[in-house]
């Protein structure tokens, strides 16, 4: 399987998909999401068991020294353009590009799909034991900081808190599912996919920009503590060890070379077959007399 992997990795096209591939990992991606979002609504906990969580959340950032929430967000908030900013990227790249990698390795990639779609939907399902047993209040809830993404509303297409409230939609959404930050987990699946399929060591770097961008959003809008984000990302990396183990993803070097070495040592003793095969033709046709050369003599027989 290693070998695999390390032929797909070098190569730029993909598995012609079928129909019913395409209908079946619709129907098992979105399903489960679908599961996932319904599931996510119904381990809504009460108001004063999230907030005490989330109280104790701060209480270990503060022991640790990085409850840097209240900082940032109090920053952002004072300059409109970051507000907004930070309110579209919170509220569309969670949406928009962790489908659109996998639709890309689900065409282009279906080696690396595998392992993929299991890490991710893996940590999203695992992530909702976190909401059901540890439901956690955001810090733009606790009444100390700013929702930075219901103020910039007025810019966007979202809705502020108090039109959720008046429409009731804040009753179809979790409100204290914070722990873990899948915002912060779906983003580090992406930085770990581009980093694989990246050769040049500057650039399997320099995805790892947006992973840490969403986790500065999170942060600055008020939407995560800082061990959400952690929790998040530590959640879809041990997925991802597990389904790259899973796959062979993470074979090493050399058991990649000498798996390929194999492969090409049962089409090498093919080709030399074929060439003895040739030269073995050849060698009997040279041992053919050749014919006696013609007699001056006689004539040609006339037309």
């Amino acid at each position: 399987m290693g070998g695999e992997m390390a032929v797909e990795r070098s190569t730029s096209g993909g598995a012609r998909r079928t129909r019913g591939e395409i209908i079946r990992e619709v129907v098992l991606v979105v399903g489960l999401y679908v599961a996932y979002s319904a599931t996510r609504l119904a381990a809504s906990g009460s108001w004063d068991v999230a907030k005490s969580h989330a109280r104790g959340i701060l209480d270990v950032e503060r022991w640790l020294r990085i409850d840097i929430e209240h900082a940032l967000n109090t920053a952002t908030a004072q300059h409109t353009w970051l507000e907004v900013a930070t309110s579209y990227w919170y509220q569309s790249m969670h949406y928009l590009v962790t489908p659109t990698v996998l639709v890309v390795l689900f065409f282009r990639r279906p080696l690396l799909y595998r392992p993929a779609r299991t890490a991710l939907l893996g940590a999203t399902f695992l992530a909702l034991f976190g909401y059901f047993f540890f439901p956690t209040a955001p810090p733009r809830l606790l009444g100390q900081y700013v929702d930075t993404v219901s103020e910039s509303s007025v810019y966007g297409w979202w809705p502020s808190a108090a039109e959720q409230a008046a429409s009731g939609a804040g009753s179809v959404t979790n409100q204290v599912a914070a722990m873990p930050s899948m915002h912060v987990g779906w983003a580090v699946w992406v930085s770990v996919v581009l980093a694989y399929l990246l050769r040049r060591r500057w650039a399997k770097v320099a995805v790892w920009g947006y992973a840490a961008t969403t986790t500065a959003i999170v942060v600055l809008t008020g939407n995560h503590w800082v061990l959400d984000a952690v929790a998040g990302a530590a959640l879809v990396l041990g997925c991802w060890w597990f389904a790259g183990h899973r796959y062979g993803l993470w074979a090493p070097r050399a058991q990649v070379d000498a798996e390929l070495d194999d492969l090409v040592g049962e089409v090498v003793p093919d080709t030399r077959r074929l060439a003895a095969t040739n030269d073995d033709g050849l060698a009997l046709a040279s041992t053919v007399d050749s014919p006696p050369p013609s007699d001056p003599e006689v004539e040609a027989p006339r037309a």
